[in-house]
């Protein structure tokens, strides 16, 4: 568009000759330019009062929003309120804006206007209430109050079942809260239809099956991928030095980082160049400290769209990009999916396979990823020649107390399992009961890691004939005083089927004796992979009543588990489970012939950027055109005297829209194109608008045929093609 023309625009509106509709159109033609939309919307609201003002401060909201300006759109959302109290897509967009603001309680105040006042017999209001119950449990799970973020979730799906990612939270809350049976039913959902919408991580807790585990990851990935994008990385690049990049969310306070600092630290740097790509929060930690100094080329990008990111890593032409996400909270399957480098490995973050397009390779070891479960993986297994994970020899534990000022009792037998508390499982836990009614004068220390998990362990135990006084919990700590709680322990407790990971490393390194259950899959070996490197396999057990046996046998002999403390004090000094500077020359040599065995190829341009890319997924939004239908651009214009009819009729429409009177809205439309024949050069309009309404309401075939009506008149019109395509493979 000219700046002629946008002049021109300009002074239609201050002459209030531009009508809505037709101020959507242009705004429309502009999308690429958010200032001059934001200008468009400011005229025309200066200009112009009436009932759809409120939607004309919604949309100029949005516009400032997705031009990252959040107090200007905090200011447009409020003033959209103002004007019309019960515009429900406001109050959900000024949530979002508020938690981007860091002002979580106000953002769930806005989304529970709409919980309280949204119709769930409407159509519209009920999409716009499950959209608000979801805000309000996702942004409450993160805030760590689980109990009530299970309970707006499970409204939701009440209202909705067919919400696949409400299902994935909600089961991973319960687990946290150790609320047994997690698959408990909601509304209509009953527990095979919970399970067969779990999330791969959650998973981990509730399968040993691999190839279970391959077919959930392939599931999620299908929905959120349904086409993928084109490559952006060449075959190889020819540096002087391999470029290898670590991609995280988790490069703060946390296992991962916990278990990766020192490689970052120990790469050779004759060989290698270390890039560290983060998105994580800046928790001011010490390792987050370390990781920053260790990389040769820190580069955060928490505030870019995945899109961006890739273009980054394609920018610094990148070798290796080592994944060390997964599927888990931070993901980012939609930027590894461009392939962004010429190879991509997944590493720690999911312990399990992530049919993540895009990455070719899993950091294993023989134990963690037996030959006759690889072919469960969409990954090829890296094989390490001593164990896959890699530890942080700094690790230094805080001042160790005594077990009295820790709340334990000073002469009975300590059984910990201080694992995240989703881990824990009913049938580990009936094991559990069964030991510590077999092994006298004994207690249980586990991670209170919230106040639920908590109360439902302590019921649990009760009502399995265990006392409340036998289970001692231990509140998060920083790392040092969480690592000097092991020395006051006697023998730790894995959980099954999800091993403990990081937890397990830990307490090995402090000399505790870890008892562990294999199974098949990746996380069910964990502890098992770090106990054969450390010389210990007589610890790994294959099911849970050998469990139960040793774990009496062990927590009754005090010698016994003594000359095991021992035996780890000899692994901490010799054995390749702490051997940082060994693995570290392994894995180098793995991403050596990783880039040899590459196909040679000049390094090609990097491409244009698609202005189709797929952007950063964001909490769901309200958009402008779920109130009003942006009309797409045309090039014949239409005459002012159509013009102006058709765009009272569709103010008229959107006045009882706004109003949430949906039919009214249609027979608003249906009596316009009664009146004109459907022979009017401005039926599009109407057929595109019409058939949006009548896909919210579920007439699905009459919405088709509104589409295919205005793609007759209209068959460049691209908003119409792509209702059509989601209508038909819905």
């Amino acid at each position: 568009m000219s700046a002629a023309d946008y002049a021109a625009y300009i002074e239609h509106i201050w002459h209030r000759r531009l009508g809505f509709t037709d101020l959507l159109s242009y705004a429309e033609r502009l999308g690429g330019s958010p200032a001059l939309v934001a200008t468009l919307y400011r005229t025309w609201l200066a200009r112009n009062e009436g009932p759809l003002n409120c939607v004309a401060w919604f949309n100029l909201g949005s516009v400032l929003d997705n031009d990252r300006d959040a107090g200007a759109a905090e200011e447009a959302f409020r003033k959209a309120i103002e004007l019309n109290p019960k515009l429900y897509h406001a109050h959900i967009n000024l949530g979002l804006v508020l938690e981007r603001k860091g002002q979580p309680e106000q953002a769930i105040a806005q989304w529970r206007v709409v919980e309280e006042g949204a119709d769930p017999t409407n159509v519209e209001q009920r999409d716009l209430l499950t959209m608000a119950l979801n805000h309000i449990g996702r942004l409450l799970e993160n805030r760590r109050q689980y109990q009530p973020a299970s309970a707006a979730l499970e409204k939701s799906l009440c209202i909705n079942p067919n919400q696949e990612d409400a299902i994935h939270h909600l089961i991973f809350e319960r687990q946290k809260q150790c609320a047994w049976p997690i698959y408990a039913p909601v509304g209509t959902l009953d527990a095979e239809a919970l399970r067969a919408c779990t999330s791969a991580l959650a998973m981990l807790n509730v399968s040993d099956d691999p190839a279970e585990q391959l077919e959930i990851a392939r599931r999620y990935i299908e929905r959120k991928l349904p086409k993928l994008p084109p490559r952006l990385a060449p075959n190889r690049y020819h540096h002087e030095k391999i470029r290898i990049a670590y991609a995280s969310g988790d490069f703060c306070t946390h296992p991962v980082a916990m278990l990766t600092v020192q490689l970052f630290e120990l790469h050779d740097r004759s060989q290698f160049d270390v890039y560290a790509i983060c998105w994580s929060p800046n928790d001011g930690g010490t390792l987050r400290q370390r990781i920053i100094d260790a990389a040769d080329h820190y580069l955060p990008v928490h505030d870019k769209s995945e899109d961006e990111i890739a273009r980054l890593i394609r920018e610094n032409e990148i070798d290796i990009l080592v994944d060390l996400q997964g599927q888990t909270s931070g993901a980012k399957i939609h930027m590894i999916a461009q392939q962004p480098a010429p190879i991509q490995i997944t590493y720690l973050g999911l312990p399990a396979t992530t049919a993540q397009p895009g990455i070719e390779y899993v950091i294993a070891d023989r134990y963690i990823i037996p030959k006759k479960y690889a072919k469960d993986y969409s990954e090829k297994p890296i094989y390490m020649p001593d164990v896959y994970q890699v530890s942080d020899q700094k690790r230094v534990p805080g001042k160790t107390l005594t077990r009295k000022e820790y709340g334990l009792p000073a002469r009975k037998t300590v059984l910990c399992s201080l694992n995240n508390n989703h881990k824990i499982t009913p049938e580990v836990f009936d094991v559990w009961m069964n030991i510590l009614r077999r092994v006298p004068n004994s207690v249980l220390w586990l991670l209170a890691d919230n106040e639920w998990a908590k109360e439902n362990l302590i019921k649990e135990a009760k009502a399995r004939g265990i006392p409340a006084k036998q289970l001692v919990f231990a509140e998060r700590s920083g790392q040092g005083d969480y690592l000097a709680r092991y020395a006051v322990a006697d023998l730790f407790l894995d959980t099954f089927p999800f091993n403990a990971g990081t937890t397990a490393n830990d307490a090995l390194w402090m000399g505790l004796p870890v008892l562990t259950m294999s199974g098949r899959a990746f996380a069910s070996r964990m502890a098992g992979a770090l106990l054969t490197a450390a010389g210990l396999p007589e610890l790994i057990t294959h099911d849970l009543q050998g469990y139960e046996e040793l774990a009496v046998q062990l927590a009754s002999d005090k010698k016994a588990l003594k000359a095991l403390r021992q035996k780890l004090l000899d692994a901490k000094e010799n054995s390749p489970l702490f051997d940082s500077e060994k693995f570290t020359r392994n894995l180098e040599k793995q991403y050596v012939k990783l880039v040899e065995a590459l196909p040679e190829a000049v390094p090609e341009p990097l491409p244009e950027a698609s202005p189709e890319a797929i952007r950063e997924p964001q909490p769901e939004a309200s958009h402008a055109s779920d109130v009003v239908v942006p009309i797409t651009r045309h090039t014949k214009k239409v005459p002012e005297k159509k013009v102006s009819k058709v765009t009272a009729v569709v103010m008229e429409a959107e006045g009882h829209q706004v109003r949430g009177d949906i039919n009214a809205a249609i027979a608003t439309y249906r009596r316009w194109l009664r009146r004109t024949h459907n022979n009017s050069p401005s039926d599009w309009i109407v057929q595109f608008n019409m058939g949006v309404l009548l896909r919210d309401v579920g007439d699905t075939k009459a919405a088709k045929e509104a589409m295919l009506a205005a793609l007759r008149q209209k068959p460049d019109f691209a908003l119409a093609r792509k209702a059509l395509e989601q209508m038909t493979t819905h």
